[in-house]
């Protein structure tokens, strides 16, 4: 009989930006690089979005719920863009979205949903369906800052 141990490694940066969201350590010095938080109160989910937002070469922060979103957000200052599930308990993501709008104007916010609409009367966020996969993920951070910067 014989067993098998998986430990799953992360980059030192990484590993150092999830410590301290503060350190001024980027893994890149690429000015396209970007940094993106994600939130989601699914560990799993949450784990797989910042694996993904890491290969595209950007810096992901994560949050398990709309409050620890808020509390990043008021201690790291370049967020570039922000990915919310929608259904979390406490706070939706379109809950999470107008309290960051009220915050951060022009912050781009995308709601991730398994659902194919958002509840009635919500304003028009960017959706990505999930489960979303890599390249989905990157043509949405294409599609979402092309439109902020050439507002």
């Amino acid at each position: 009989m014989s067993a098998q141990i998986f430990i799953a490694m992360l980059r030192p940066w990484v590993i150092m930006e999830r410590i301290n969201p503060m350190n001024p350590i980027t893994p890149m010095s690429d000015p396209n690089t970007l940094t993106v938080l994600a939130v989601d109160d699914d560990a799993l989910v949450l784990m797989s979005t910042c694996a993904m937002i890491e290969e595209l070469g950007h810096t992901a922060l994560e949050a398990f719920s709309g409050k620890d979103a808020l509390r990043i957000l008021e201690e790291v200052v370049d967020v570039d863009l922000v990915i919310t599930d929608q259904a979390m308990p406490g706070m939706s993501g379109v809950e999470l979205a107008q309290a960051l709008n009220q915050q951060r104007p022009n912050l781009p916010i995308v709601i991730a949903t398994g659902y194919s609409d958002l509840p009635p009367g919500s304003p028009d966020y960017p959706m990505i369906a999930k489960p979303f996969g890599e390249k989905e993920l990157a043509r949405l951070i294409l599609k979402v800052l092309g439109a902020r910067n050439n507002a």
